[in-house]
């Protein structure tokens, strides 16, 4: 995100700050460095800045305590509580210590950089950037991640210095030990395990209810899928003011758009399809990559619906959560019969990350390295939820839904818009959690709930099912798109030993040669070494040393750098 372009903080404020022994000056050129901000609360050891209005959702003569989510917390309990009812992050300032936390799952994100025991933190990567060390530090860990996952892990982001706190998890500066310290919990669905309590569909629906009660005047962009047109055919029951949208995700189908005019017609909610044009994707996925920081190659597509939704005037229901919830998403039968632990989490993986592509694009060494990286930070990321009933699904809901999926109603959507995700409803994502995973298999626990919820619409296609095969062209591969990454791969493949012979072949065969890259798992590394090339680009003239971990033996010419496995 360039300085600049920040988005409109209207639905949430954008927070940042400092705790513990910081330093006047740089708060203050913390407070330049990103959107406009005021003081909200200021003590010798705290500070909260904020872009709107922030009061305390607790007080006291001797504490106060503040968040900034989409929901406000009530007052009473530990952080904790606030971070797994609320989904929201806060700080907390009582008279022992100060505590900086975020949600359990950490959807909205709180970056921080430490100063000795001083900690700055903000909503944004940005303004930390002021602040960090120049040249800042490549994290090579983030990258691996971004490339084999689409998402980092852990505290990862692209610089070394700044790191993202984690879901369930705070920093505490002691005034009675004068240090700093890491508070990390297990949430409630992780402490209590679930057993199965024998929720039926209505029931899951009845909960759906119950989560939506808030909402009046409602967008549910409906796609082809199961999470839309239930949540859509729950609003109707409840007579919302309800419209609903559509936009194509480019993959090559559009079965959304098609699908998704039977599911408003037979609700009878107003509907419309947002387009998208093919000469725009370049600055739709450069807007994307901007927005969300270059955490994830997803959601380039999602570009122009987002800011449309920015004029709406409407909260957005979003279906966040539903396929790791109840229908296994990605959970394969690998996963589900692996005899070990272990084996659990390594077939886990192997269908969390990105495929195998029609050529290999990683060199040899750079692919062993973020193999053995990513899988160790894997580990690291899903260690509390190691032999828990609901391990597979709460370990997907953990990394890829928090760190990647989320991004678009949490970041593209919002701050503009509220986004409301019924599924992480505590007393829904208890119930639905508690649901064995057998009876989820195949969808068929999903397909009960949606015929609880309307049959008709239940009925209707969906592109959970078998797909037909009419295909259309895709905007992320058409000239205009080929173009812009070409030119974004000629910067990534200066890397030594990024990609592999095959792929520098293609490189350096111009543009057309990636009409090459049309399979599903090819586009998605395309994306993420185009993501990876995008970042170097705007980050170029501030960035230290490029050589990998991977690499040795390099021989570096001014801005020029060879290996035998990279020659340029």
């Amino acid at each position: 995100m360039r300085r600049g372009e920040w988005p409109t903080y209207l639905a949430r404020p954008y927070v940042c700050g400092a705790f513990g022994p910081f330093d006047q000056s740089r708060l203050d050129l913390l407070a330049r460095s990103g959107p406009p901000v005021d003081a909200a609360y200021v003590t010798r050891d705290a500070a909260v800045l904020s872009s709107g209005p922030l009061t305390p959702y607790d007080s006291g003569p001797t504490m106060a305590a503040f968040s900034w989510g989409d929901r406000r917390p009530i007052a009473g309990g530990d952080w904790l509580r606030v971070a797994e009812t609320f989904e929201a992050p806060g700080l907390i300032d009582a008279p022992d210590a100060v505590t900086l936390h975020t949600g359990a799952f950490g959807l909205i994100d709180v970056y921080y950089l430490t100063d000795g025991d001083a900690v700055y933190f903000s909503g944004l990567i940005e303004p930390l950037l002021a602040l960090a060390r120049r040249p800042y530090e490549v994290n090579w860990d983030a990258w691996a991640a971004i490339l084999k996952l689409t998402y980092p892990l852990l505290e990862d982001t692209p610089y070394a210095q700044i790191k993202r706190l984690p879901g369930a998890t705070a920093l505490s500066w002691s005034r009675t030990r004068g240090r700093l310290g890491v508070d990390r919990r297990a949430p409630r669905w992780v402490r209590e395990e679930p057993f199965d309590r024998g929720i039926t569909g209505g029931d899951i629906v009845a909960l759906l209810h119950e989560a939506l009660k808030p909402y009046e005047k409602v967008l549910v962009p409906v796609s082809g899928g199961y999470d839309s047109r239930l949540l859509a055919s729950v609003a109707v029951a409840q007579r919302k003011d309800i419209v609903s949208w559509t936009t194509s995700p480019d993959d090559g189908l559009d079965n959304d758009l098609d699908f998704a005019r039977y599911i408003t017609r037979e609700l009878g909610v107003e509907h419309r399809i947002v387009p998208q044009r093919a000469e725009d994707y370049p600055d739709e996925a450069r807007w994307a990559a901007r927005r969300l920081e270059y955490l994830t190659s997803h959601h380039a597509w999602y570009s122009p619906f987002a800011r449309e939704v920015h004029q709406a005037g409407r909260a957005v229901v979003d279906g966040l959560a539903g396929g790791p919830l109840m229908k296994n998403f990605l959970i394969t039968a690998d996963a589900v019969g692996a005899g070990t632990g272990q084996d659990r989490r390594r077939a886990l993986l192997a269908a969390l990350a990105v495929g195998d592509p029609h050529l290999p694009v990683l060199g040899e060494r750079a692919s062993a390295w973020m193999d053995d990286t990513v899988s160790t930070a894997f580990d690291q990321a899903t260690s509390m939820l190691r032999g828990h009933r609901s391990e597979l699904p709460l370990s997907v809901l953990h990394t890829r839904t928090a760190r990647g999926i989320a991004r678009s109603p949490v970041n593209l959507v919002g701050p503009e818009a509220t986004p409301v995700f019924p599924f992480l409803y505590p007393d829904f994502f208890d119930a639905a959690l508690s649901v064995p995973v057998a009876r989820k298999e195949g969808g068929r626990f999903y397909r009960e709930i949606l015929r609880a919820a309307n049959p008709k619409v239940a009925a209707l296609p969906s592109t959970n099912g078998a797909l037909p095969h009419r295909r259309v062209p895709l905007r992320s591969s058409a000239p205009a798109a080929r173009e812009w990454n070409h030119a974004m791969l000629r910067r990534a493949a200066r890397v030594p030993g990024l990609m592999s012979p095959g792929m520098l072949e293609v490189v350096e065969a111009g543009p057309d040669a990636l009409a090459a890259f049309g399979s599903w798992n090819s586009r998605f590394w395309l994306r993420g070494l185009v993501l990876f090339g995008s970042w170097l680009t705007d980050y170029e003239d501030v960035l230290g040393d490029l050589t990998p971990p991977w690499s040795a033996g390099e021989i570096t010419d001014g801005n020029r750098v060879e290996t035998p496995e990279n020659p340029l």
